[in-house]
């Protein structure tokens, strides 16, 4: 599907996602046609095969003992110990919603005024993921290209929230040649993705444009606050949603998107495939060791269950020379590598930001282009 300026739609049932360069349009609920017109997508989808599984990275004797002992041990882990006197805060915006007022991260007092949707029409189904079902429609009146979101059943202020934050982005630099740009604006903007992955990354690749989609988990970032750590998916999650740290920050998506930059490099997709929750911890343990997991834990005061810290083990740190090989060494390059070893910390606090990102070594080729585009025009 090309990537362009697409407007997303949301009724109550259905709410907008991915570009907030577009317009937000509120419009009502689906009519009947429409509605029967969804549910046939929907049920030529669920004819279709799953899609197969990631190839196994072990040998089948020794992926049979990873899946057993998270099975059996699964329900003895609780969650880790955290003891006080060791808080976190972002080390850059943190305090943008305390500034602003009320109204600007305020979702939950969010009233929305539903408008018509007859002139939309559904075109075919485009995609799916754990909380929606996404379709490419028109405009009937000017044949303009949308998007409908539609989403299965959730808490009504999950969709208010995604709603706050799309207006609240709306006009920013989402369509944009790095993806570190529009982290670093939404983050000044006092907002959290949470769920950084390459299924969220368009690519228009004729215009070398990229945009950041589906805000459906974001959150306003507040200083101290404690948030879920059921977020992200799987192989982009952080350590500290791992370990059970709840005051995390915009740094969150910088661990994400240093495991997307692994991904591409090394050419290894996803670049931590863990089974389970419990076994991603393993599996970054096994490539960042835990030596400096324990020193992470220390810091801020965290005790992970006896039964998760004997399942993690002991491990040492691989150098990422051992990932790099004849088939990724082309990408593997050492401000690459350099890139991905900044991001991919387990202490959050040394992560780079967005900002300090953009300015890596590996990014002057870019740079240094664009300098001398700007210089000729």
């Amino acid at each position: 599907m090309a990537v362009r300026p697409f407007q997303f739609i949301v009724s109550r049932h259905h709410h907008p996602s991915a570009s907030a360069a577009s317009l937000l349009r509120r419009i009502a609920p689906f009519s009947f046609a429409q509605q029967q017109q969804v549910r046939r997508y929907q049920q030529k989808d669920k004819q279709q095969p799953p899609p197969p599984p990631p190839p196994p990275q072990l040998s089948s004797v020794s992926r049979r003992s990873v899946l057993s002992v998270p099975d059996t041990m699964a329900q003895k882990i609780g969650k880790a110990i955290r003891r006080p006197g060791a808080p976190s805060k972002a080390r850059v915006y943190t305090d943008v919603n305390v500034i602003r007022p009320k109204e600007y991260w305020d979702y939950e007092s969010l009233t929305v005024q539903w408008g018509e949707q007859d002139d939309y029409e559904v075109v075919r189904k485009v995609g799916r993921g754990k909380y929606s079902e996404v379709f490419e429609g028109v405009h009937t009146t000017n044949n303009e290209k949308c998007v409908i979101k539609i989403l299965k059943p959730v808490k009504k202020k999950k969709i208010k929230r995604e709603i706050k934050i799309l207006q609240n982005l709306c006009g920013g630099p989402n369509i944009v040649k790095l993806l570190d740009i529009a982290l670093d604006y939404c983050h000044s903007q006092g907002i959290m993705h949470r769920d950084v992955k390459p299924h969220n990354v368009m690519i228009d690749h004729e215009q070398r444009k990229l945009r950041l989609i589906d805000w459906g988990l974001a959150e306003f970032y507040h200083p101290g606050k404690e948030y879920n750590v059921r977020v992200a998916s799987r192989y982009f999650k952080g350590p500290e949603l791992l370990v059970d740290l709840q005051d995390y920050d915009y740094s969150l998506d910088m661990w994400s998107l240093g495991c997307m930059f692994a991904g591409m490099i090394f050419r290894k997709e996803p670049f931590f495939y863990g089974h389970d929750n419990y076994d991603q911890l393993v599996k970054i343990a096994k490539v960042l060791g835990t030596e400096e997991l324990n020193a992470y834990l220390n810091k801020y005061r965290l005790e992970l269950d006896q039964h998760l810290a004997a399942l993690v083990g002991r491990h040492n740190r691989k150098p990422w020379t051992k990932f790099i090989n004849a088939d990724n060494q082309p990408l593997a390059v050492p401000e690459a590598v350099d890139f991905v070893d900044k991001l991919l910390r387990y202490d959050h606090q040394e992560r780079p930001t967005a900002k300090e990102a953009m300015a890596h070594p590996y990014f002057y080729p870019i740079r240094n282009a664009e300098a001398r585009k700007t210089r000729a025009q």
